[in-house]
């Protein structure tokens, strides 16, 4: 339920609490029996003591309700606060008071929220959005509407409420859509543009030529494709439905999908260390998919003969899946934003390899759907290290021990 609303209707109740109450003791006074008149008999101390008592029952019932109002508004999480029309507070809600003698971000949003109150106050809807730059950062969508009664405004009511999340995941599908329009662009247009010079050439070896430069970016298009379908499966997928794999099966399966790449660049893959009989509770094919995506990405950034090393290790309840390699190397500048979507270290050399930019992410999204990790650790010219650090199945001392 909108929070106006449930304001309004708490102080409409206890507003009718209040006139019910009131109205309950005129109807009383007025049946009572008048000495003389309509029960000579009866003692009027006695009426009036009745009186009191019910009234004052009716009276304890309305505050109580009120109470429980009061303290269904402190659970929520946007910050109200009612004033009356002379804008003297009447109401502060618990998540209100973070805002009360509150200074830097805080003592802004109090005196945003005191100007939209006085626009209401004039019956005025005022509405804000405030940009407090933290720390934390934070942003507050803000509104106070007037409170009236009749025709007449007799309060007014503000709210604030945290978008921060909301603005970050709009800003967030942005970004996304304008970096997808963007690499499908890349090589839709290559493929236009091969296809009106295969289309004006009679020379076979230049179709030839152009046709094999067509294959290469459609092949490219289908990546990017496959890669987008694997990060919205993922991301999509709250609890991926889990079953226990050995860690050397998902290790040898990857390799296995990268072998031909590997052996076209003359880069060579060495297995160390896997534990024989660890299993990882996971979805395989996510799994894989990380492990393909850090394997891929070692050989397209390694030169011939520099080879590729794959391990893995029990550290604790986890094991840590390493890939190693003795490439180009990552600068330091980049090291936080590599599992972006989109993000490319050398953008001209991505282009050369057929990467698409989504590969490190799909990794990340994958270690956190099962509730793992993915880091980097590199140096530039010297190679990388990636650890994709998953849960293992929990097993008894001896197992762990020999796994180990």
């Amino acid at each position: 339920m909108n929070s106006g609303l449930v304001v309004l209707l708490v102080l409409g109740w206890v507003l009718a609490a209040v006139a019910s109450s009131w109205a309950f003791a005129r109807h009383r006074a007025e049946r009572m029996p008048r000495r003389g008149v309509d029960a000579p008999g009866r003692a009027l101390p006695a009426a009036v003591a009745e009186l009191l008592n019910e009234t004052s029952e009716r009276v304890a019932s309305a505050r109580a309700m009120q109470h429980w109002f009061v303290a269904a508004l402190d659970e929520t999480d946007e910050a109200i606060v009612v004033v009356d029309r002379i804008g003297r507070e009447v109401l502060r809600n618990r998540s209100a008071q973070r805002f009360t003698g509150a200074r830097h971000a805080h003592a802004l949003a109090e005196e945003a929220m005191h100007d939209l109150i006085e626009r209401a106050l004039l019956g005025e809807l005022a509405e804000r959005e405030l940009q407090l730059y933290g720390p934390p950062a934070q942003v507050l969508a803000l509104r106070a509407v007037p409170l009236r009664q009749g025709v007449e405004t007799v309060g007014a009511a503000a709210f604030v409420r945290d978008v921060t999340e909301s603005r970050r995941i709009e800003s967030v599908r942005r970004d996304f859509v304008a970096n997808v329009s963007h690499e499908l662009k890349t090589p839709i247009g290559a493929l236009g543009l091969l296809a009106e010079t295969m289309i004006s050439s009679e020379d076979p070896a230049v179709v030839r030529s152009l046709a094999e430069r067509v294959l290469r970016e459609a092949e490219r298009l289908s990546r990017i494709v496959d890669d987008l379908l694997d990060l919205s499966q993922i991301e999509s997928q709250e609890a991926p439905t889990r079953v226990p794999v050995p860690a050397r099966v998902l290790v040898n399966e990857a390799v296995d999908h990268v072998q031909a790449a590997a052996d076209q660049a003359g880069v060579p893959i060495l297995v160390n260390g896997v534990p024989p009989d660890v299993e990882i509770p996971c979805e395989p094919r996510q799994v894989r998919s990380a492990l393909v995506n850090l394997l891929d990405n070692a050989i397209k950034y390694s030169g011939p003969a520099e080879p590729v090393e794959v391990s893995a290790r029990v550290d604790g309840d986890r094991v840590a899946f390493v890939v190693r390699d003795h490439g180009i190397g990552i600068p330091s500048r980049d090291l936080e934003r590599i599992f972006e979507r989109f993000y490319r270290v050398d953008r001209a050399r991505s282009r050369d390899t057929g990467g698409t930019g989504l590969g490190l992410s799909i990794v990340r999204h994958v270690a956190q759907a099962h509730g793992g990790e993915v880091s980097v650790e590199s140096t530039e010219g010297e190679g990388s290290t990636f650890v994709l650090s998953l849960p293992h199945a929990q097993r008894g001392p001896r197992a762990l021990s020999e796994a180990s």
